[in-house]
């Protein structure tokens, strides 16, 4: 069967998304490992099914580079809403989206009919703990987040000295956490910016994490490190994280970008 599909980027953090509204697709983690790969398949960070929904205006679901589902993305989240604005599927510039960590509200900045960025409310953090990593690791301590997925952000005085394709899979599988643990390492900044490169469960090594950027900007919150708000700068560019007055959500404002739109046989092996 062939499938159409855009790839779609935030922050260079890139997925193939599908609306399964209009194609079916019966085995999303066999194909997010195939389509997943760079050099022979499409090339992303996985694999993002748009959805009806019983609960809101429409649902995602997100399965990894390895074919595990993800909770939540942040980056996907702002991707879904430029797609569903631009390809006519709703004419809301405020939009609720069904995922497994519940259902987040995207509010669209749209000028001539383009949407120009997007702003997700990602609720408030279920959990910040500062924990021990024990022995044996060259970063001995972290602060674990939850934002509808786990997070262990570590601050670090020179980020360029982290080798985080080394370290970044074994913290993964940290046994403090069972279903494996997004990991970012930060930088704070002199001009209130955070610097931030991440190691995600499930993908490895990726330009950016919107989950991950609040994760960061609640631990810095945590650790006294930032205010109310803050820009984090990732490999593939910059967030701004804060916290809503009134409600204490965290609100996530960035790009969205279509890459290309293509059609896939999903019966091609590669």
């Amino acid at each position: 069967m062939k499938i159409e599909f855009t790839k779609m980027h935030g922050a260079g953090n890139d997925y193939i998304y599908v609306n399964t509204m209009k194609y079916a697709v019966e085995n999303p983690e066999e194909l997010s490992v195939r389509w997943s790969r760079y050099h022979t398949g499409i090339g992303s960070d996985g694999l993002v099914l748009i959805g009806q929904s019983q609960v809101a205006d429409f649902s995602m679901r997100i399965f990894n580079a390895d074919g595990s589902e993800a909770m939540m993305c942040g980056n996907a989240s702002r991707c879904i809403g430029k797609y569903l604005y631009e390809y006519g599927l709703t004419s809301k510039t405020a939009v609720t989206l069904e995922t497994l960590s519940g259902i987040k509200k995207l509010y669209l900045n749209v000028d001539n009919g383009v949407v120009k960025s997007v702003t997700v409310d990602m609720d408030s953090p279920q959990y910040v703990n500062p924990v021990e990593l024990g022995d044996g690791y060259v970063y001995p301590s972290g602060i674990a987040v939850s934002m509808g997925n786990p997070h262990l952000v570590i601050f670090v005085n020179d980020i360029a000295q982290v080798e985080l394709e080394k370290i970044g899979p074994r913290l993964e599988h940290h046994p403090l956490f069972p279903d494996r643990v997004n990991v970012e390492f930060v930088q704070p900044m002199e001009d209130g910016k955070m610097r931030m490169r991440v190691w995600e469960r499930g993908s490895g090594i990726t330009q950016a994490c919107g989950t991950g950027a609040c994760a960061t900007f609640v631990a810095a919150s945590y650790a006294g490190l930032c205010g109310d708000a803050a820009s984090v700068v990732m490999d593939g560019g910059t967030l701004r994280i804060s916290r809503e007055n009134g409600t204490g959500h965290i609100l996530m404002e960035g790009p969205a970008v279509k890459v290309f739109d293509g059609t896939i046989d999903t019966d091609d092996t590669f």
